[in-house]
């Protein structure tokens, strides 16, 4: 960033705000043949969780109206949870052969109404913890914690005691669908300010006087940054998990630049942070982003066990440099601030999950998209001869077609004291899936697990 832009009011100016909460319900949907038919996953209110998206692509805040008709929506359309489905599990079982014969034989029954809830909520399924092969019952087992379900206030489907959001078929089916795909750089969504945006924003900042007018300032630096792009690489941006990916981003950023209180303790804004005592904050841009945090996968010495472990997501952080030209250099540095802002999103991670459940729904997506990868890369499928060809059927499991996120206007925000400006960057999530598959370690352990899920496993697609 030009020294220039030093001469001015300290303000931050967010390169990546106008979405709340996108991913939450599937409305809009565009594909009128493309979705479940209704049932609890498919709502159309003409908001998406909280975001109105319009045909050009263009994102903005869905009015309070819209939430309300979302939520109870939703609401009407969920059906009941049954009994023995209800009780929290530490280690609920889904049967991916059984999971796709009950979704064949609803098919069977009706090809356009919509699949139930419980087989579009994964029987509950809050992650994916193991991965289990048995290939004489020529079956792949997912497992991880469930519970019945209920709608919260902003229209997230949660977990009825923990208020954990619960995994949907749609976003796994994406996963299986891009498992392969994803060993070619992972999937990643990303908003950027352009070239031109920012030429045009140092130009403006060089030309703010010492004594102007702070709010007159902030108004200047949104239109001369203008809209940014949102980008979607690795999967289709259309899809309901690549909204999740591009909302989670927006929220991290949003509470990181001020622009909504933290619902969590020990996390105050980086605003807070440098206007509490920090040193020698010129010329920083600093850019976060979200990317897994797993440790290596435990298996059994066949390969036939996996074990998912660690919290699933962290913040990473470095700073960026941006030229006259408004080009712009990753530096591979991280200042201590913009650090220490990173290490507490971390670390509350777990909190936010449950008070803000797209925190949970992108750990969910990162499951998901670990454990297809590891499928596609052991070759699962073909050691249990257990075909995935329903979740792969496009007509099967139906996943809605929204409109994509193509720009967003800018935003800015500020703190009174200094005289320097600090500039956000760009951040994004980035899921290298396969490596994180391709990290992994034997252990004894891991085949009596396997063990004792089969011995507990009942006639249904899911069992305790």
């Amino acid at each position: 960033m030009s020294a220039r832009i030093t001469r001015a009011l300290k303000f931050a100016a967010l390169l990546a705000i106008s979405i709340t909460q996108i991913g939450v319900v599937h409305g809009q949907n565009q594909g009128g043949g493309n979705n479940n038919g209704g049932g609890i996953g498919i709502v159309s209110t003409g908001a998406v969780g909280g975001v109105s998206i319009d045909v050009n692509g263009v994102l903005n805040n869905a009015e309070v109206d819209q939430l309300t008709g979302l939520h109870d929506a939703r609401a009407k359309a969920m059906q009941g949870v049954s009994d023995d489905m209800k009780q929290f599990s530490k280690l609920r079982k889904v049967s991916l052969r059984g999971l796709q014969a009950a979704i064949a034989a609803q098919r069977a029954k009706s090809a356009d109404a919509p699949l139930s809830d419980e087989l579009q909520l994964l029987a509950g399924l809050q992650r994916i913890q193991y991965v289990f092969v048995y290939p004489d019952q020529q079956d792949i087992v997912i497992a991880g914690p469930a519970e019945g379900w209920k709608i919260d206030d902003a229209g997230y489907i949660v977990g009825e005691t923990t208020g954990k959001a619960v995994m949907r078929l749609e976003d796994f089916a994406v996963a299986i669908r891009t498992g392969r795909s994803a060993a070619n750089g992972g999937l990643s969504c990303s908003i950027d300010p352009t070239a031109e945006g920012m030429r045009n924003l140092q130009q403006y900042v060089a030309g703010i006087s010492a004594g102007a007018d702070i709010n007159d300032s902030v108004a200047g630096i949104e239109a001369s940054l203008g809209a940014q792009v949102v980008s979607v690489k690795g999967i289709d941006p259309t899809t309901p998990f690549a909204h999740i990916l591009v909302a989670a981003d927006y929220r991290m950023k949003r509470l990181a630049m001020g622009f909504e209180a933290s619902p969590v303790q020990g996390l105050p804004n980086y605003l807070q942070m440098i206007k509490a005592g920090s040193r020698g904050v010129q010329n920083m841009t600093p850019r976060w982003w979200l990317a897994p945090n797993y440790d290596p996968l435990l298996k059994d010495n066949d390969g036939l066990a996996w074990e998912l472990r660690g919290a699933g997501v962290k913040a990473m952080t470095e700073d960026d440099f941006f030229a006259a030209d408004g080009s712009r250099t990753h530096t591979g540095k991280a200042s201590a601030m913009a650090q220490k802002w990173s290490d507490n999103m971390t670390k509350a991670y777990d909190k936010l999950s449950v008070a803000d459940p797209i925190f949970a729904e992108l750990r969910n997506v990162m499951d998901m998209a670990v454990a297809a990868a590891l499928i596609s890369k052991e070759q699962l499928a073909e050691k249990s001869n257990c075909s995935l060809d329903v979740l792969l059927d496009v007509n099967a499991v139906r996943v809605p077609q929204l409109n994509a996120p193509k720009q967003v206007p800018t935003q800015a925000n500020f703190v009174k004291k200094g005289r320097d400006f600090v500039i956000s960057a760009s951040g994004g999530v980035q899921i290298n899936s396969w490596l994180i598959a391709n990290e992994n370690k034997v252990s004894d352990e891991m085949a009596l697990a396997r063990e004792d899920a089969a011995k507990a496993r009942q006639a249904n697609w899911w069992w305790d």
